[in-house]
């Protein structure tokens, strides 16, 4: 049986596989378990089309054996060109393949520069999604990528609407380009601690990361690495070794 984002005592080290192909997300899986990996984000949208299938899903979840998935379908990569209505469809599909977390993206079908739709049809559309989701035991990571220093005040307001559209999980991704915004942004993960009931992802992009790399010892409910750098991987994200040796020394 596979483990839980939601059944850990401590911010579980999830790596992050972006590949175009199944092989390559094997053999990312493949390296990073003995370095400590505890749980796996695919991301779906970096996939060629011809391996976009049922059975490539099904075969890609069970090779992780007991570790949790996280998985993302965003508009990049090889999804340029399809409609939110298709992204959605397709997560409904691999929610049937034994995955358990499925980003929503905050502005799916009302498309919104902070990615937190505003348009109350979207909003509903957003809404009966995640009631879809939900009915196939899947839960729902809602996330506003946001990418530029973000008053206290709007995170909460963001955090706020993820809860109240059934998320189960709440990702935000602001910025800090000076140290006085990294310092705020650390108070911001104790405000979210405060007010939100569900557990919460909040990460920093820009020159000042370091909430990538302590935020889950203030609060946030995992830390998203990666194995290696390649053409694929996000910069922003420490590499597991790195990440886990700062985790373990600290706790």
């Amino acid at each position: 049986m596979k483990r839980s984002f939601f059944e850990h005592d401590k911010p579980l080290l999830t790596v992050m596989v972006q590949a175009d192909n199944p092989d390559r997300i094997k053999e990312l899986i493949d390296k990073s378990v003995p370095d400590g990996a505890e749980a796996f984000g695919m991301q779906f949208e970096q996939m060629k089309p011809e391996y976009r299938t049922k059975e490539v899903y099904r075969d890609l979840f069970l090779y992780t054996k007991d570790k949790p998935i996280y998985v993302t379908n965003y508009r990049g990569g090889k999804n340029e060109g399809k409609s939110d209505t298709q992204l959605a469809e397709e997560l409904l599909e691999l929610a049937d393949c034994g995955a358990e977390l499925f980003d929503v993206m905050g502005d799916y079908f009302d498309r919104q520069p902070d990615e937190l739709a505003v348009d109350k049809c979207a909003v509903k559309k957003q809404m009966e999604l995640i009631d879809k989701l939900h009915e196939k035991n899947a839960a729902v990571l809602m996330s506003s990528h946001v990418y530029k220093y973000t008053p206290a005040e709007r995170v909460l307001e963001i955090a706020l609407e993820h809860q109240n559209r059934g998320a189960d999980i709440c990702k935000i991704v602001t910025g800090a380009d000076t140290m006085e915004q990294q310092l705020e942004n650390l108070k911001i993960i104790n405000m979210l601690k405060e007010n939100l009931k569900i557990p919460f992802l909040f990460l920093c992009g820009g020159e000042c990361r370091i909430l990538r790399r302590i935020g889950g010892e203030l609060g946030c409910c995992m830390y998203l690495c990666v194995y290696e750098y390649d053409k694929l991987a996000t910069p922003a994200q420490p590499l597991l070794t790195r990440v886990k040796a700062i985790r373990d020394n600290m706790q």
